[in-house]
């Protein structure tokens, strides 16, 4: 099975199932010498893990890493980096009843249509469960992009119909942790939840945005043909599960612009070069200008409910399918790290590229 691995020089292969032993995630390319911070890294993971707050699912995973390779004396070594989390509280028997059925908008078909046979218990690697390791390996990456001045800020900016009403560059990033939503908007948040809430109490799901800023990174970034930055970025969005759409700067909006209005000036500013807007988002020709980068990911309602659907088994026949077990009324809460982790994957990747690619 191939497509485990992303990055080229920072690059992370990850590994597990849902309803296994474990979840895990090997780094490799990770520069020597960077201060692992595990109370950080841990710290990372907490936001992710299932069970936090009433919005959630509640499967409790203490999601606790172990470090078993590549960190000595607190750094890095530069060899490879082996982290792994051991799943504490999966219930397989909430899953037999669809052992030979297919969940609308699941993976279970398409998964069988692949690989000729599938793991029925939460959708085995296609669960959503894989992406903890991503938020581990993230957290290296983050330490790295750290140390060279680089800050990734998720945030929800949507929920449902409902949207934050502030624009990024006038919210305050620090109040994001402070409501269980994660959308420092704080008066939208609470309507967010208030939502969230009632969609969870109808037996249903709701889907919307994430919104990212990646500020301080150098201008430089990126390959100008196949490789372009914000191009490796909507690929990694859309590796999460649930992720269907991905707009940078403008996005689908710009299309109503005229080129007057969307052209972003350059001037200087003491020196620096920088631009009067950043309708690009702060990618021009797939490569970072050192404005900030901004983009937004789109989630799906969770395919999870608990009404029943009308679908078919692995003979072709008819059956009625009815949701059981621990889901997340709205993934969008527990998506804003995953989000952070998969850009800083992608900064810290060609970050280093950008270093190979001078004299």
């Amino acid at each position: 099975m191939p497509g485990n691995s992303f990055g080229q020089i920072f690059r992370i292969t990850t590994f597990g199932e849902s309803h296994g032993p474990a979840i895990g995630v090997i780094v490799d390319g990770c520069p020597a010498g960077i201060q692992v911070d595990e109370v950080f890294l841990q710290n990372e993971l907490g936001r992710r893990r299932p069970g936090q707050s009433k919005i959630v699912t509640q499967r409790k995973e203490s999601d606790t890493v172990e470090i078993l390779s590549g960190v000595f004396g607190g750094q890095t070594t530069g060899t490879p980096i082996s982290l792994l989390i051991r799943n504490q509280d999966a219930r397989s028997k909430d899953y037999g009843h669809i052992a030979d059925k297919y969940r609308p908008s699941h993976a279970d078909f398409t998964w069988q249509q692949k690989f000729g046979r599938r793991d029925y218990r939460g959708g085995g690697r296609s669960s959503a469960r894989e992406t903890a390791a991503r938020v581990a390996a993230g957290a290296i990456a983050k330490l790295f992009l750290q140390k060279n001045g680089i800050q990734i800020n998720a945030y929800v900016s949507r929920v449902g119909a409902i949207e934050a009403e502030k624009k990024y560059t006038e919210l305050d990033f620090s109040k994001t942790e402070s409501t269980p939503v994660r959308c420092p908007d704080l008066p939208v948040a609470q309507r967010m939840i208030d939502l969230i809430l009632e969609v969870r109490k109808a037996g249903d799901t709701i889907g919307g945005h994430v919104a990212c800023v990646i500020k301080n990174a150098p201008a430089g970034l990126g390959e100008p043909v196949f490789d372009k930055l914000h191009a490796d970025l909507g690929k990694a969005m859309l590796s999460i599960n649930a992720c269907k759409g991905f707009e940078i700067g403008s996005g689908f909006g710009g299309v109503a612009m005229r080129g007057s209005q969307h052209n972003d000036p350059f001037y200087n500013d003491n020196g620096k070069i920088k631009t009067r807007s950043n309708h690009s988002g702060g990618v021009q020709g797939g490569i970072s200008n050192g404005m900030d980068i901004y983009f937004k990911a789109a989630f799906k309602p969770v395919a999870t409910i608990v009404a029943e659907q009308e679908s078919v088994n692995e003979a072709g026949r008819p059956v009625i399918i009815k949701g059981k077990g621990r889901h997340d009324p709205c993934v969008l809460p527990r998506a804003v790290p995953i989000v952070e982790a998969m850009a800083a994957l992608v900064m810290a990747d060609h970050l280093l590229r950008h270093r190979a690619s001078r004299a």
